[in-house]
């Protein structure tokens, strides 16, 4: 089995492999030639190129690497082409088994449009929504039927690419063209449409798994409402605190809706959940990141699932086989900044890497110590999952389990994680899917200059403190990490101040590096988008300056002061280091 994808989703695939008894190719891009999945595969074979476009968006590549290892299957994996039914069409006349549905329930349901017009048809209500967008009359006019905001949404895409919420009139043109650019990067497909913003939904997910024989189940729910900036944060499985015959409702509802596609292999049935009603939202054709949660409850391998159903081979177990044991919570590792709430991607080598163990406790991961991590990908990390008999044992577990990992070398999202388990919101099942965002307040989490002061003391024998930080008037126990070479922690070696870090502030959906004296540097390798402002053009604090996508994602980087433009050195294209300077303001 080729596995048509790199990281952690390339590993947990060849695992499984290993398992069965299958031989595991993987492929790689120039900048994955050393990397952990290349490393665990039976055989590797080069796709050339650094980014997704060139490597793993690149069928010709893929298509030529299939052919040359003698592949009798392909595994997509998530993201890139695991919902191009073109690839899948492609494979399957290759005489080539695709680990995944049949290529026409992908066209079908790959497209967000035909998709909700198909779960329509079988009795399932969806979120309102709109055909094609064509330009930004069409968000106006949708607006003045279904009132702002309005989500602006990639048809080919998923997992939050290419998704921007408009709020006003204002924000239109801008988040149509950053939609579309953020979709063709990730998807290869750059078609929007329009849906209806619900103000408190909670995302709820279905796991289905269908057969070739005419046998289709449901393996519970999961619940993914802890997101920011529609990305999501941490997943649990059961859903909490939904009625079991709305549970069941939503699973039978799910059920409908891959049969009525002609549906086989797995696949996740979307919804949003308000006020114990739902409403279809979306199908996955494809295995979701999430997915390790559903198997800790259930007791199923679902890429084992997925391999003999491709094979022919008939579901070993009926709908009242499925039984589901405790509470599993799963908690994305991403390399992201979460200071301030910010979430800047942070990429670079991992220096240190120590993984929790014990009692069910889980951690799949694409990365080992010295490996790194690239600005050109996504950024995740790894996730940890852990079970428990309930919903309090599984969030003890995985709190445990976040305190006992260590991450050197890039900042991570864990301070977050931690924030949002011990916070009496998620317990008590409270959180929104824009809880993070407009509610949680990450503003203490990791006080920079707490850790500035700490440095001073010139003790780098250890760089992890814990601190008590105040939030919503509760305290929590917050672990704060300052990685040996930083400048803080080299001038604390050297008995001096450290410089000040760069201020940073957010806004437009992004955030970036600025300094009082007019300096607007990246904080993060990666490439200029666009550039917003010219020389001579005044400025205020917070307007956003330039567009830097970095790890597929789009980031406003900021003015810091009131001032004028003296300086752009970057044009769209470019590609940029961290901490380069990229504008220059005289502040007034």
């Amino acid at each position: 089995m080729l596995i048509a994808n790199r990281g952690e989703i390339a590993v947990r695939v060849i695992r499984t492999c290993r398992e069965m008894g299958i031989r595991a190719i993987a492929v790689y891009s120039e900048v994955d030639r050393d990397a952990l999945h290349v490393r665990l595969a039976d055989e590797a074979y080069a796709l050339g190129g650094q980014t997704s476009e060139e490597s793993y968006l690149n069928v010709s590549a893929i298509l030529a690497a299939i052919d040359a290892s003698s592949a009798e299957a392909v595994h997509p994996g998530y993201g890139f082409l695991s919902e191009n039914a073109d690839f899948a069409r492609r494979i399957v006349e290759m005489g080539v088994t695709f680990i995944g549905p049949p290529p026409e329930a992908i066209e079908q349901m790959g497209d967000k449009i035909s998709a909700r017009r198909a779960a329509e048809r079988v009795g399932v209500a969806s979120v309102p929504g709109s055909p094609l967008v064509q330009q930004a009359a069409d968000v106006a006019a949708f607006a003045a039927e279904h009132s702002y905001p309005v989500a602006v949404k990639a048809a080919y895409g998923g997992g939050g690419r290419g998704l921007k919420v408009v709020n006003a009139a204002s924000e239109i043109d801008s988040a149509l063209e950053s939609a579309r650019r953020e979709a063709l990067a990730y998807f290869g497909r750059d078609e929007l449409y329009l849906e209806r913003y619900l103000p408190r939904p909670r995302h709820v997910e279905v796991q289905v798994l269908a057969d070739s024989h005419g046998n289709c189940v449901y393996l519970g729910t999961r619940d993914c409402s802890a997101q920011r900036r529609h990305q999501k944060l941490i997943e649990e499985a059961p859903a909490p605190d939904i009625a079991p015959a709305i549970a069941a409702a939503m699973g039978e509802a799910a059920v409908t809706v891959a049969e009525g596609c002609g549906y086989t292999n797995a696949g996740t049935v979307e919804f949003l959940y308000q006020e114990e009603q739902f409403w279809y939202l979306e199908m996955n054709t494809r295995l979701q990141v999430e997915h390790p949660a559903t198997e800790m409850i259930c007791g199923l391998d679902l890429v084992e699932q997925q391999i003999r159903v491709a094979a022919g081979e008939p579901l070993s177990f009926a709908q009242s086989d499925v039984e589901l044991r405790g509470h599993a919570i799963e908690v994305r590792i991403n390399a992201e900044d979460p200071a301030g709430g910010h979430f800047l991607p942070s990429p670079g080598r991992i220096a240190k890497l120590v993984v929790p163990d014990g009692f069910g406790t889980r951690f799949d991961t694409g990365y080992e110590a010295g490996d790194e991590i690239s600005p050109l990908y996504d950024n995740l990390v790894g996730k940890l999952i852990c079970w428990g008999t309930d919903r309090p044992a599984a969030i003890r577990r995985t709190l445990r389990a976040l305190g006992e990992m260590e991450v050197e070398g890039v900042a991570t999202t864990i301070p977050a994680d931690e924030a949002i388990l011990s916070h009496p919101d998620f317990a008590s099942v409270t959180h929104t899917t824009r809880w993070v965002t407009d509610e949680l307040d990450l503003s203490g989490l990791m006080p920079m200059q707490v850790a500035e002061e700490l440095a001073l003391t010139g003790d780098t024998s250890t760089m992890h403190h814990t601190i008590d930080v105040e939030v919503n008037a509760k305290r929590y126990k917050v672990k704060l990490w300052m990685p040996e070479g930083t400048a803080s922690a080299s001038a604390a070696a050297a008995g001096q101040r450290p410089a000040r870090r760069p201020r940073r502030t957010s806004g437009g959906g992004g955030a970036s590096a600025g300094r009082g004296d007019g300096e607007v540097r990246t904080p993060m390798q990666g490439t200029v988008v666009k550039v917003l402002v010219a020389v001579g053009d005044t400025v205020a604090t917070g307007d956003p300056v330039v567009v830097l996508e970095a790890m597929k994602m789009e980031n406003n980087l900021l003015a810091a002061c009131n001032g004028t433009v003296r300086e752009v050195r970057v044009a769209a294209g470019d590609l940029v280091g961290g901490g380069d300077l990229v504008v220059l303001i005289e502040a007034a």
